[in-house]
């Protein structure tokens, strides 16, 4: 994917963090799938492989859809912190909008 469209994933990841339509963080991001509320996700491509081995198989487990991209320090700004190796997306509009830029094909993203 292009930088355009990470600076968009970005920003509407931002402004759902700003609407309290997000969780952050690994720990958060597992407890919301685990509790049935999370639709989307996106993984920071540089995420240590602990934090990784914590959410992603959790994320393939229930079926929830996943964008590996920005790196943790851009995805934290993006959320107003230092860095954040996961943002959960609990908002269907929302999930569904970063769907369609992550993979707009018919199939969509994973």
């Amino acid at each position: 994917m292009e930088g355009a469209e990470w600076r968009r994933v970005l920003a509407l990841v931002g402004l759902g963090a700003r609407g309290r339509l997000t969780v952050v963080g690994v720990e958060q991001v597992r407890n919301a799938a685990l509790r049935g509320k999370l639709e989307y996700a996106v993984v920071a491509v540089d995420a240590s492989r602990h934090s990784l081995k914590k959410v992603v198989p959790m994320l393939v487990a229930k079926g929830i859809g996943y964008a590996e991209g920005p790196s943790a320090l851009e995805l934290g700004r993006a959320v107003g912190k230092d860095s954040a190796a996961a943002v959960g997306i609990v908002d269907s509009q929302l999930a569904s909008g970063l769907r369609k830029i992550v993979d707009p094909s018919p199939g969509g993203a994973r």
